[in-house]
């Protein structure tokens, strides 16, 4: 720690349906012991992550630390990398509390906040890659750390959304709500680096991290320090049957070895719909509902990550 400055815990009280308001005073009393040099910044309206990330005061290895979920994290990296450009990739830390906590997965951050804050004060920086994301409700781009959802896993995860229970059990019910209305997959173009493909894709996944929807693999291969990010996509199934074959393939990321599921890695990503249109996410943020077009691209390096 003694290489770093000063810590800024972002704390999203609403992380978790409202259980990281609770966290607060332990995250408060366990830092009081071990430095002075901290602060603790709650939220209270969506967006404001990001707006008080893009704000902080920062010095050049300050940390920028996400107390929530995913969407937290997402947030607060929106806020980080739309701030000028400084001479190093801003410090970015993650303190799980959210109800997923599905990018702090791959790293191996512990959802135990106790181990969690340790990492914080002991653990050195790596570079991480970033997506970027442009299309539906942001053609001038958003940023995210884990990935970007189309079709079904993103109406999945509005379902999910609906619901107050644990986020493994709620994506679960969701996929089974989503498989019963069994909806027509959009034929999609995917380009990617020298790759094209046009097929009914019914899960289309582009990631950095490796779950998604708290048990999901959808990359269970990907890096977050290998410059690319990682495809999963599979064709239209020929019966609800088939697909409840493949979905529980992604809790153990041996997807791949079913038939109609294609994997891949690459820099640069396009994706438009021929017929029908993309519902999709990133982090959870919703980017579309009824888009036509994507544009996808991993940004090598551009932060440093407190991690084990």
């Amino acid at each position: 720690m003694s290489q770093l400055g000063k810590l800024w815990i972002i704390l999203n009280p609403a992380a978790g349906k409202g259980k990281a308001a609770k966290q607060y005073v332990k995250i408060d009393k366990f830092l009081r012991n071990c430095l002075k040099n901290f602060e603790i910044i709650t939220t209270k309206n969506p967006g404001d992550a990001l707006n008080i990330a893009r704000e902080l005061p920062l010095n050049i290895d300050d940390i920028t630390v996400a107390a929530g979920g995913d969407g937290t994290c997402n947030e607060v990296v929106n806020g980080l990398l739309t701030r000028p450009a400084g001479n190093a990739p801003p410090v970015f830390g993650v303190l799980p509390v959210g109800r997923g906590n599905d990018f702090a997965s791959t790293p191996g951050i512990p959802v135990n906040i106790d181990n969690a804050l340790e990492i914080l004060l002991n653990s050195k920086t790596r570079l991480m890659d970033i997506g970027l994301v442009k299309g539906g409700f942001f053609p001038q781009g958003r940023y995210f750390i884990n990935g970007v959802g189309i079709g079904f896993d993103t109406k999945v995860g509005f379902e999910a959304a609906k619901m107050k229970i644990r986020s493994g059990i709620s994506y679960a019910i969701g996929a089974l709500i989503t498989i019963a209305r069994y909806e027509p997959s959009p034929v999609l173009n995917i380009r990617y680096d020298d790759n094209e493909v046009t097929l009914p894709a019914t899960i289309v996944s582009v990631v950095n991290g490796r779950r998604m929807g708290g048990s999901f693999y959808m990359g269970p291969d990907a890096l977050i320090d290998d410059g690319l990010l990682d495809i999963c996509y599979v064709r239209h199934q020929k019966s609800r049957i088939a697909l409840l074959k493949i979905l529980p393939h992604y809790t153990k990321g041996t997807q791949k070895q079913c038939e109609g599921v294609y994997t891949g890695r690459g820099l640069n990503f396009h994706l438009k719909a021929e017929s029908g249109t993309i519902a999709a996410h990133c982090d959870g943020e919703t980017i579309c509902y009824e888009g036509s077009e994507l544009e996808i691209t991993c940004i090598p390096n551009a932060l440093r990550l407190l991690a084990g």
